[in-house]
């Protein structure tokens, strides 16, 4: 099968990993190309591109100006059986060009009439997604599970390294957070919660990522020193050991890569109830606070803190890799069959 992914962002987050992860699993039974825009390299140069297995074939499309025609022209010289599109943009140019090939769009974030009602199909990462789909919507729904590549057990020594370079082993507490520096994920509201908590000088929190609030939120942050903003990294899964407790506190959450990586990592996890941490939290375990509510998140941090915390490990298999990359390519073939068949 020949598969185009197509996904125009910049930087690499939970979109472009999860973007990658389906490219390097399907390349080994797969043509598989991947159309990026030219300036796909975020802050800190973070680029999908540097997470992609060689046999990925990667093409740049024009940021802006003719970014439509040359994917019209590349789509015409693939000929590729599928095409699968990633947020809003992708998505849109795609159906205004009407491929012959089936198309298909991962529902990162909701659901838009404009841009995701005119492909063949649509891919679900989280419930609150399919629920969120019109009826009139002519379609077909595929419920995936958040794919996510197990990584692998680091040594005592290993962790007391990182732990080391978050400030500390012995005798401190380590609370960690993932993902972009943006309005949306809440950053703010952990970082207000964790100064107005009495959590004493011996736990510190650890945010890793870049973004557009990065400057606001380090003025929050600049009178406490037990707070510290670490920037883009791409050895990030290996934190995740190193962590003693994990926060995701997002505004807006279609369904958090980060959270996955977290439980695989054994840390236990508090998210909010925006979007899909609710069923993330359902599912596997942890705890729920309302999305801004800075109280609650006080007193979560204030209960977690007060003593030793377990190591949480919950069975993620349905996630894993080969399980969600089967399922993926077997939607796929429906597409193609179903097209097929109505151009008969």
């Amino acid at each position: 099968m020949n598969i185009l992914h197509v996904i125009l962002s910049q930087g690499f987050a939970g979109s472009e990993r999860s973007t990658a992860e389906s490219c390097n699993a399907q390349c080994d039974r797969h043509q598989v190309l991947l159309a990026v825009r030219r300036g796909h390299r975020g802050r800190g140069q973070a680029s999908i591109v540097d997470h992609l297995d060689p046999r990925v074939t990667v093409v740049e499309l024009p940021d802006r100006l003719g970014t439509q025609r040359s994917l019209a022209g590349l789509i015409d010289r693939f000929r590729p059986d599928i095409v699968h599109t990633h947020l809003r943009r992708s998505t849109r140019l795609v159906a205004r060009l009407k491929p012959s090939a089936a198309t298909v769009a991962t529902l990162h974030v909701s659901y838009n009439a404009v841009c995701f009602g005119a492909m063949d199909g649509l891919i679900c990462n989280a419930r609150w997604q399919v629920q969120d789909i019109p009826k009139d919507y002519a379609g077909q729904v595929f419920k995936a599970n958040n794919s996510l590549q197990p990584h692998r057990r680091l040594s005592s020594e290993e962790i007391v390294a990182i732990r080391e370079k978050l400030g500390g082993d012995q005798g401190l507490m380590h609370i960690g957070g993932v993902g972009r520096l943006t309005w949306k994920k809440g950053w703010d509201v952990l970082i207000r919660a964790f100064m107005a908590a009495e959590l004493g000088p011996d736990v510190r929190l650890s945010l890793f990522g870049a973004g557009s609030s990065e400057a606001a939120l380090r003025r929050l942050a600049r009178n406490d020193a037990r707070i510290r903003l670490g920037g883009y990294r791409q050895d990030i899964k290996d934190y995740y050991q190193a962590f003693d407790l994990f926060v995701c506190p997002s505004r807006f959450e279609p369904l958090p890569r980060v959270m996955l990586e977290a439980m695989d990592g054994g840390v236990p996890v508090i998210a909010s109830d925006a979007g899909g941490c609710r069923e993330l939290i359902e599912d596997y375990g942890g705890d729920l606070f309302p999305s801004e509510d800075v109280a609650a998140l006080i007193e979560l941090l204030q209960k977690r803190c007060a003593g030793a915390l377990r190591r949480h490990s919950p069975d993620l298999s349905a996630h894993h890799m080969p399980v969600a990359a089967a399922a993926m390519e077997a939607f796929y073939q429906r597409l193609v069959d179903l097209r097929s068949s109505s151009s008969e």
